[in-house]
This record gives structure tokens, C-alpha cells and sequence, in this order.
């Protein structure tokens, strides 16, 4: 019996899709309230940025260099994040992007790993400034 040949449209799901394809969390940052990033064994690169109102994560943007596949994991780490407290926020695991987009190939989970530890070093510097507020004031780009 033949195998179905794969329908992209028709066979991610919804949260895929729209992950995939959303651009307007796509922007950087000059002045945001962390900054993370992080390159993958395949060669991706994702940036993100955060933004802090009363203590909660108000947005969360970001940039990439790489695939479909990125892009979906970044979104959804924006997505699940946003009005969370820092704390809050490192629960989010790669599990967790895989388990929101349904249909992420097994062969791209590492874009989710590469997602979210681009967040937590945007968490940890986030951090950083509430802890030193005085080095964000000469923080690069």
C-alpha cells in the first residue's frame, strides 16, 4: 500500500501554520529590557527581545536568519511567554513549543531548543538589568 504523500497545508495543524507565517512579532529591538541570542548547529540564528511593564513581560519580539521551522518556534516562545513575570517565563521548555505547534517534525525539535535558549538569555539578561539598571544604559545595539 502506498504511503500518502504529505499535504503541508493540510497536514500541520492551525498553531503551525499560523506560528510559521506570522511576521509581526519580527523586529528588533534598540532599547529592550533583555536581549538573547543564539546560533544552532544549524547554523539559525535567533535574536530575541524582550520588553517589561510592571513586572510582567509585556513583548516579546525577535529576529532570524532561519528556517520555516524557526520562525514557527520563535513565535510560539513569544506567544506563550507574553504577559508572564520573568519567573513564570523559565518554565517554558522546548516541550512545550513542540506540544503548541502539533506538527513540528521530530528532525526540526532542535529549533525549539534553539528558540527557547535564545529566550532564557534574553531572561537572564533581563534579569541582569533589574539586578545592575545602570549597564543598560551603555548595553550594544
Amino acid at each position: 500500500m502506498a504511503q500518502d504523500k504529505f499535504d503541508f497545508w493540510r497536514d500541520h495543524s492551525l498553531n503551525y501554520l499560523e506560528m510559521a507565517f506570522r511576521h509581526d512579532r519580527r523586529e528588533r529591538l534598540q532599547h529592550a529590557d533583555g536581549y538573547g541570542k543564539r546560533t544552532g548547529e544549524c547554523e539559525d540564528t535567533v535574536e530575541m527581545f524582550l520588553c517589561m511593564k510592571s513586572d510582567r513581560i509585556q513583548t516579546v519580539s525577535f529576529d532570524t536568519n532561519g528556517c520555516i521551522n524557526t520562525n514557527a518556534c520563535a513565535n510560539t516562545v513569544s506567544h506563550l511567554s507574553e504577559g508572564k513575570t520573568i519567573e513564570e517565563a523559565w518554565e517554558i521548555a522546548p516541550e512545550d513549543v513542540i506540544e503548541f505547534l502539533e506538527t513540528l517534525p521530530e528532525e526540526n525539535y532542535h529549533c525549539a531548543e534553539l528558540a527557547v535558549g535564545a529566550f532564557y538569555l534574553a531572561l537572564d539578561n533581563c534579569r541582569e538589568f533589574q539586578r545592575n539598571s545602570w549597564r543598560k544604559t551603555y548595553q550594544k545595539g
